[in-house]
C-alpha cells in the first residue's frame, strides 16, 4: 500500500515516513499543497499522513476538494490544536482520525494500518440505488438526487453497508468495525458520532432509520 505523507517539515516528514516504511507501506512525501495536489492527481494512493497547516495554506480545502471528487481513502490528521472545535472541524471537513502533536510515531502507525483496514468502495459494475441515493456503476462514487455526496472512507464504507442490506436491519457491529480509528471515545459513542455525521453529509429527509439498541436501516423517505 502507498501513503502520501504531506508535511513541510523536511525532519518530521522523515520521521514519519521511516515508521510507516517499518510497517511495510510504500511512502512519497510533498512538502506542500501544490505537491500534494500533483500527487494525488497522478497516484493511487490508498492513505494520507497530513499536517493541518502547510505553508501554502489549510491542508483541508485540498482534503475537501478531494472528497468532492469521489476520493475516499482515509486520511490521517495530524494537528497542535487540540480543542473540541478543531477536533469537530478535522471530522467535519473529511479527515478520518487525528493526532495531536506531539504524537507518539508507535500509535501513528497503528492507526494508519486500521484505518487502510477499513473497508474502501470499490468500483464495481453493480450499480446500487435506493431511493434518491446511488452509488455509480463505474466510479463507485455516491451521489443523492444526482448531486455527488462528501464522504470519509468509514462513511462510504456504513453507506455501502446501509445500501447492500437492501432495506434490512444492519447492526451495530458493521459501523462499529468502520469506527476503529476514531479516537477519544468510547465505542458505542463513536458509532452514535459516525451514523449522526453520516446523516447530515445525506441532509434531508433522513434516510436511515434507528432500531434503537440494535441497528440502523435504509429506507426510501419518499
Amino acid at each position: 500500500m502507498r501513503i502520501l505523507v504531506v508535511q513541510h517539515d523536511s525532519e518530521l516528514a522523515a520521521v514519519i515516513s521511516g515508521c510507516l516504511r517499518r510497517i511495510s507501506f510504500d511512502v512519497d512525501v510533498a512538502a506542500d499543497l501544490i505537491d500534494a495536489g500533483h500527487k494525488l492527481g497522478g497516484t493511487a494512493y490508498h492513505g494520507l499522513v497530513t499536517d493541518r497547516a502547510q505553508p501554502d495554506g489549510d491542508v483541508l480545502r485540498l482534503v475537501a476538494a478531494h472528497r468532492r471528487a469521489g476520493w475516499t481513502r482515509p486520511v490521517l490528521m495530524l494537528t497542535a490544536l487540540d480543542s473540541h472545535a478543531e477536533r469537530a472541524a478535522l471530522i467535519e471537513q473529511g479527515a478520518d482520525d487525528y493526532l495531536v502533536k506531539p504524537f507518539n510515531t508507535a500509535e501513528l502507525a497503528t492507526r494508519m494500518r486500521i484505518l487502510c483496514r477499513a473497508p474502501v468502495v470499490p468500483a464495481q459494475a453493480s450499480r446500487l440505488r435506493v431511493g434518491d441515493l446511488q452509488r455509480g456503476r463505474h466510479d463507485g462514487r455516491f451521489t443523492r438526487a444526482g448531486v455527488p455526496l462528501s464522504l470519509t472512507v468509514t462513511e462510504a464504507a456504513v453507506l455501502q453497508a446501509l445500501m447492500l442490506a437492501g432495506g434490512a436491519l444492519v447492526t451495530r457491529d458493521q459501523p462499529a468495525k468502520c469506527c476503529a480509528g476514531e479516537q477519544h471515545q468510547p465505542e458505542s459513542h463513536a458509532v452514535d458520532t459516525l451514523i449522526g455525521r453520516l446523516r447530515r453529509r445525506l441532509g434531508p429527509p433522513d434516510p436511515i432509520q434507528t432500531v434503537r439498541g440494535i441497528g440502523y436501516r435504509l429506507v426510501d423517505p419518499a
